[in-house]
This record gives structure tokens, sequence and C-alpha cells, in this order.
């Protein structure tokens, strides 16, 4: 997290939208040290077993320009790469124990750095008013929407972003589990976006989540004549240690607060948007009538 020429803390996470200024691998952080040891310990049992790297990619079916890009950290080795690896160079565990860390590493450290701020989050709010919240999201709603992005994301990337996504959806099974609560802008429901059948699935999903007890959905009317959140869209997260940041973002920014003054304001904003939005029940109610009117 970095500070901007105003003393404020800034991040560049990835929004819950399909934008940002930059989508560049960057597991050359924190995890860099981890990774580049991996690649090498992989060249050395290579070497150990006396094979060459033609022939332990045709053992474990990757292509010679795939062994050698891993072994000089270019790329990052797929779980099969080191599971196969392990196996055929009798590495006896050692290559395989790294899987975590490399799968880690995968995804972008926008991505990871946001799912550490949930993971400690006893209470999350957010409202979204572009499209269906990152964590509500279904892998067809999201894969639609990164396809979207201008200028477009490449294959490979996109599915790297879509994987990421899913997986800070791990925040729902948590135990114990925190209060999550979201409210969706009315037209983010309405919008067919992917087509019909991802939106029928989208809203089946938010009616699936919006039952579990620890999490409450609500909608923001378009006829609400009163509405605190039109500045944009913002999240709330009360951490363990008894702190809270907040966010808000807007095209190509993604900003993250911990300035308590600044804070308080988006938390008094969050708390007036919840009162002006449908109960949890009627909200319920207003996704099934919706999810009805697809033909």
């Amino acid at each position: 997290m970095s500070t901007d020429n105003c003393g404020r803390d800034r991040s560049d996470h990835t929004t819950d939208g399909a934008d940002g200024a930059s989508w560049e691998e960057d597991w050359e952080d924190d995890y860099g040290p981890a990774i580049r040891a991996t690649c090498r310990q992989i060249k050395l049992w290579r070497e150990g077993a006396g094979l060459t790297q033609q022939e332990l990619g045709d053992a474990i079916g990757y292509s010679l320009g795939m062994v050698s890009a891993v072994e000089r950290a270019r790329r990052l080795p797929h779980p099969d790469f080191l599971t196969k690896a392990d196996r055929i160079l009798g590495a006896d565990g050692k290559l395989a124990a790294m899987k975590k860390d490399v799968e880690e590493a995968r995804y972008p450290k926008k991505v990871r750095d946001l799912a550490k701020l949930e993971a400690e989050a006893v209470e999350l709010g957010a409202y979204v008013n572009t499209v269906v919240h990152g964590l509500l999201q279904t892998e067809e709603y999201a894969r639609a929407l990164f396809g979207l992005r201008l200028p477009p994301f490449g294959d490979d990337e996109l599915e790297q972003l879509v994987t990421a996504r899913l997986a800070r959806q791990k925040v729902f099974d948590r135990r114990p589990a925190p209060l999550l609560t979201f409210v969706q802008e009315e037209s983010t429901l309405r919008r067919p976006l992917g087509g019909r059948m991802v939106q029928r699935r989208q809203l089946e999903h938010l009616l699936e989540v919006g039952r579990l007890r620890h999490v409450r959905i609500q909608v923001m009317p378009t006829e609400s004549e009163g509405h605190a959140g039109l500045g944009g869209s913002l999240r709330v997260l009360k951490l363990k240690d008894g702190t809270a940041v907040a966010q808000n973002e807007v095209q190509l920014t993604n900003r993250f607060i911990s300035d308590p003054r600044e804070v308080q304001i988006l938390e008094m904003r969050y708390g007036m948007i919840r009162a002006q939005a449908l109960t949890p029940s009627e909200s319920l109610a207003f996704i099934e009538k919706l999810l009805g009117e697809i033909t």
C-alpha cells in the first residue's frame, strides 16, 4: 500500500469491475524468492536425474520451451507440472510441496492483498452501482465482465483473473463467519451482462447467497429519491484488531483508505445507503421478481 501526495493510503487492487491501469504479471514481490528457489530446485533435480530439459518435458507432457522458461523463472510452474516433475525426478514430495506458494503467486498481487484484507475482516459492507460485487459474482458473470475490458485481456490473463476472483469467495466459508452486507444498485441486476442465461444464473446465485445467515443483500431501487451513494461504489471493512479501512473506486483507480476521519465518512454514507435501500427480505423478493421476468 503506497501513499499519495496528501499522505493518504492508496492501493491498486483489482476492482469489482474489470478495469485497472495495468495487469502485468507481478509475482516478483514477497513471493519472488520462493518462486526462484522452486525453479532452481527443478533444474537441480533434473540435472541430478541426468535428464535434459527436452527429456523432462517429454516425460511430464510439457514442451522444451516451457521447461526452459520455468527453470529460468520466466514462467510459473503449474501445480500439475510440479506434481509430475516430483514423481519423475524422484524428489519425494519436495517439489510438490511448493504447489501452495506457486498457486498463490499465480494470482495478481492486487488480488492477493485484497483477499488478505477480506480474510482479516469481521465485518464487510459494500455498495456497488455498476456491476454485481466481485464476491457475489458467478464464474460466468466474472468471465463475461473481464471479457468486456478495453484494452482486452489475453486469454491466459482473463482465466487467471477469473480464478483469482472466485478464490476470494472463500470468505463465505470462514469460521467464525464474518458479517457480510451488500447493497446492489437495481440497474446492476437488470443489466444482462453476458446474456440472459448468465443474468439468470447470477440472480439465482444472489438468492442462494442472500439466504446465508451471515449475509445480507439489499437492493437500492432506481426510483428511490434519497440516495447517499451517488458518489460511487464503496466498501468498509472492520478488521479483527478493531481497526477499519474503507475503499472507493472510479475508472482505473481503486483507493484504500485508513485515515479514521475518511473511514468514518464512508461508514456514515454506507449506513445511510442501507437505510434507504430495500430491506434484505424485500430485496430477495425483488430479485425473485426480476428472475421471473427473464425470458
